[in-house]
């Protein structure tokens, strides 16, 4: 198993793996073949970017069977999914913004995210582990009151794009059983969500299969794999950490 992490040093963008406090500096590509460069560097000397940049972040709706028996919503047929703008990626340890343009609730979801690791295109459940490179925390951020603000559209992507609403890392862990991990979020110290991927209709090696069957996934792209019960709001100067054992904690401010 290793942590993979994205940093920043002297304004130069690297990437590595975490081994206790330094990091590993690592040189090529982190999907193909990439190589210890030699060199540490100490945890607290570089500023953590997100661990991949994403082609699209995929995010799923309806995926979680606590949260939708709470909302008396039926078993999806299929995945159902939206996508984030790539403007919305956001680090662990920076502040999340409050968008200017909107007033209403701000809500954090706390997801697991799986990161693409080969070019993926119709595979079988079967095969799906072999195309995930690892897995992350993800805060899907959301501008709540936008969703149904409109009757005649509901508006998820721009509910979901605001700067700074797709935040993930602090790092990309492979090696793991997604079937064994679990989703913590902590709100101001106050744990509001713990369930595990048992709570999932669609596993994420099947989630990654039925999407691949709809457009490419291509490596560093992220499929959030939904939320479940105890998602909130989120209010000026409020801590959220949304935290999976072996992977971290992804800890931010909200503005």
């Amino acid at each position: 198993m290793a942590r993979w992490v994205r940093f920043e040093e002297a304004g130069v963008l690297g990437f590595g793996t975490l081994e206790g406090d330094r990091i590993a500096v690592h040189e090529g590509d982190m999907f193909a073949g990439a190589k210890p460069s030699g060199r540490t560097l100490a945890l607290t000397a570089v500023k953590l970017s997100t661990p991949c940049e994403p082609g699209k972040m995929v995010c799923l709706w309806n995926n979680s069977r606590g949260l939708a028996a709470k909302m008396s919503l039926k078993t999806p047929e299929e995945p159902l999914y939206f996508l984030k703008g790539a403007s919305a990626y956001h680090p662990t340890g920076v502040p999340i913004p409050r968008p200017k343009s909107y007033g209403g609730r701000v809500i954090f979801e706390g997801e697991l995210g799986i990161v693409i690791g080969r070019r993926c295109k119709e595979v079988s459940e079967a095969d799906a582990p072999g195309y995930i490179f690892g897995y992350t925390c993800v805060n899907d951020v959301t501008a709540f009151d936008l969703l149904n603000k409109d009757p005649s559209f509901q508006q998820w992507t721009r509910a979901k794009s605001f700067d700074g609403f797709g935040v993930f890392g602090p790092a990309i862990a492979t090696g793991l059983d997604p079937e064994k991990l679990a989703v913590r979020s902590v709100l101001d110290g106050s744990e509001r969500q713990s369930y595990t991927a048992a709570d999932l209709f669609f596993t994420p090696h099947r989630l990654v299969s039925l999407i691949s069957q709809d457009m490419t996934l291509k490596p560093g792209d992220l499929i959030a794999c939904s939320t479940s019960l105890g998602a909130g709001s989120m209010k000026p100067g409020s801590r959220i950490e949304i935290s999976i054992e072996g992977i971290g904690s992804l800890s931010n401010v909200m503005e």
